[in-house]
């Protein structure tokens, strides 16, 4: 996460950064950022990408959860790994319930 005034936030997974969010005004922020499943060390836009909460992908903090630049790529994994797909909104949503 990297806010208007360039301070970054690293975090383990983007789960960790959504809860993070709370302690931030969405206006202070410039930038979430999430790594690339299909690219492992390559960080994407998380406002555009595409998440798949899989129980077959392990995921560093327990939720099963990895992001995807192109929702193709995650659609090609979902076929193979199972697991529902959400847009940036539906998976903050999702992770709020």
């Amino acid at each position: 996460m990297l806010t208007k005034k360039n301070k970054a936030y690293k975090f383990d997974a983007t789960e960790c950064m959504v809860n993070f969010m709370e302690e931030f005004e969405s206006s202070e922020i410039e930038l979430y950022l999430s790594n690339n499943y299909s690219e492992p060390g390559t960080l994407i836009d998380a406002k555009k990408a595409t998440f798949l909460i899989s129980k077959n992908i392990p995921s560093p903090m327990g939720a099963f959860l990895s992001a995807f630049e192109k929702k193709t790529d995650a659609e090609n994994v979902q076929a193979d790994k199972e697991g529902d797909l959400y847009s940036w909104e539906e998976l903050l949503s999702h992770l709020k319930e």
